[in-house]
């Protein structure tokens, strides 16, 4: 299980400005365009990937992602910096993962059928209890037939200074599996804050944390997870704006 950390957005309160304010909007906006364009190929090699195991669709997945990267790279200025790669424990890493996601992106056409054929997660947040009880049932079948289960720990990106809000659900999902959770820091928002058109150059840090092994009670855990990825953060944020 990986923890990943949706509240370095945080950080777009103080994102950096560096270049002509109209040369960033104009290379944001190429962005966009590149990234819609690109999107509509992909889904359409998507469909035709539909028949297919769900392995066709997460290599789509996989190489969209990618794809993107490069643009950010060539268009924006914007690279990414990859940290603590030797913490990972051994074995496969993302080689099959499933995303826990709202399940409203199922209903989007095309996206939400290659999400549905790759084998995401969905949960319904209006359900409560129910909805924690399916998607952990599901959860603990899919670690069973080998695959990596990745969450946001606060469920979305946060606005930018608001506190944290980790959600109980994750350590629900952590003390059931009895799985191990790899935490994830980065300082995305400082280079694309949350709901912002604007892509800033810059370098995104991604810090791949200690693995927090199983067995902790679920209080303890979300505890440490919060307090791990949030002090992270804090150092990469701070990194990103002395460099900016």
């Amino acid at each position: 299980m990986t923890g990943a950390a949706p509240g370095a957005d945080r950080a777009s309160r103080r994102a950096p400005r560096s270049g002509p304010t109209g040369s960033i909007a104009l290379r944001s906006a190429a962005f966009n365009l590149a990234f819609y364009l690109t999107l509509v190929l992909y889904l359409l090699v998507a469909l035709a990937a539909l028949p297919f195991p769900r392995h066709a669709m997460l290599g789509v997945a996989k190489s969209w992602g990618r794809t993107n990267l490069r643009l950010l790279r060539a268009i924006c200025g914007i690279e990414v910096e990859w940290r603590g790669l030797d913490k990972i424990p051994r074995g496969p890493l993302f080689a099959d993962p499933t995303f826990i996601v709202k399940r409203e992106l199922m209903w989007i056409p095309v996206f939400g059928w290659c999400m549905w054929r790759a084998g995401m997660i969905s949960v319904d947040r209006g359900a409560g209890s129910q909805a924690l009880f399916a998607m952990t049932e599901r959860a603990k079948f899919e670690i069973g037939r080998g695959r990596q289960i990745i969450i946001f720990p606060e469920g979305t990106r946060r606005a930018a200074g608001a506190p944290p809000a980790y959600k109980f659900g994750v350590a629900k999902l952590y003390a059931a599996t009895g799985a191990p959770c790899l935490p994830v820091a980065l300082n995305s928002g400082l280079v694309w804050p949350r709901r912002s058109f604007l892509r800033h150059p810059g370098v995104v840090r991604v810090e791949i944390l200690d693995p927090i092994p199983p067995g902790l009670a679920p209080d303890a855990f979300l505890a440490r997870l919060q307090h791990e990825i949030e002090t992270a953060t804090a150092r990469l944020i701070a990194e990103g704006e002395q460099t900016s």
